[in-house]
């Protein structure tokens, strides 16, 4: 049995049983892949995979049990490097993030510059996607960390620590009836179509609650994940846009208006989260610390150990009482 063999089962499964797929991400063959699964099923005297002519379908039991025990295989095998490399090259190695298009764009770069002053010789690897990307994202060896906003329902294997808060904002034309004027409620809101995010009318979000409350039902005009996107349909005229305060830039954003809503809308949160069992390289601590200062490592550390969010929410109100939870 060789560790590249578990890879390529859980690589398969990662991605929805196409052998392609998962040939593709582990840049291989397809053809490798297939004889180095055939040759473990021989080893171990069973079927991993169901099959439908050549093609996998599932796992049978047998290949969930043995899916598990892969996965902590693999996940031994990383950490081993990592920690290695902790003693060997302290400050050489890569650091992945998965983040939101918002997050990417507007509030770590500041962050990642001073990181890359720190550890010029860490390679950043940045992995933008929705928030359900990003939960597919955590799984991957080269993905150290998660940097989400809400939604953390996806993510019921991680450590979540709340890094901050953001806030919505009425962003429209300068010339746009909003645009100035009297204070904002949700029903003047709600008379404009609506430019907002993919995941802010799911059918379970916060914002969509809100409106609900009032009985308010608005018209999505378009969503999108991109910031930038939204923003340049907000400026043909589609809608009403509804997005972070972060992303709009007076300068690069001229001629548009950014309005405060202050407490009309529910106000967000900024987790960072990564995988309990992985090992943190002593610069992604240091990330986390230029990203939120009271995420220390002990903190981090201790947040581990604890996993529920509640319990994780006391510790960092005790330990950095202004801090955001």
């Amino acid at each position: 049995m060789k560790l590249q063999q578990l890879r390529y089962l859980v690589e398969i499964v990662r991605r929805d049983m196409s052998v392609s797929a998962a040939a593709a991400r582990l840049f291989t063959s397809q053809p490798g892949v297939s004889k180095q699964i055939r040759l473990l099923e021989q080893e171990l005297g069973v079927d991993l995979f169901q099959r439908r002519g050549k093609q996998f379908v599932g796992l049978t039991a047998a290949g969930q049990a043995v899916l598990g025990e892969a996965e902590a295989i693999l996940g031994h095998s990383q950490n081993i490097r990592r920690l290695t490399g902790d003693f060997a090259t302290p400050d050489h190695g890569e650091l992945g993030i998965a983040t939101t298009h918002t997050q990417a764009s507007f509030v770590l770069p500041p962050v990642l510059r001073e990181f890359h002053q720190r550890y010029p010789r860490v390679r950043l690897n940045l992995f933008q996607g929705t928030p359900q990307q990003l939960a597919d994202l955590a799984g991957q060896d080269d993905v150290d960390l998660v940097i989400t906003t809400d939604e953390v329902t996806l993510y019921p294997r991680l450590v979540l620590l709340p890094v901050s808060t953001w806030r919505y904002a009425v962003i429209c034309p300068a010339n746009h009836p909003l645009a100035q004027g009297a204070p904002l409620t949700l029903a003047t809101i709600a008379e404009h179509p609506l430019v907002t995010y993919s995941f802010a009318f799911n059918g379970h979000s916060a914002l969509e609650d809100c409106f609900r409350a009032m009985g308010l039902s608005p018209q999505l005009a378009l969503t999108a994940v991109d910031t930038s996107v939204l923003k340049r349909y907000v400026r043909e005229g589609l809608g009403l846009g509804l997005m972070a305060a972060d992303a709009f830039d007076p300068v690069q954003d001229a001629g548009l208006v950014a309005r405060d809503v202050g407490t009309l809308l529910p106000q967000g949160r900024v987790h960072v989260a990564f995988a309990p069992d992985r090992h943190l390289r002593g610069y992604v601590y240091d990330f986390i610390a230029l990203l939120a200062p009271h995420l220390t490592q002990p903190v981090v550390d201790e947040a581990r150990v604890l996993r529920q969010p509640q319990a994780i929410a006391a510790l960092i109100a005790s330990t950095a009482p202004a801090a955001m939870i």
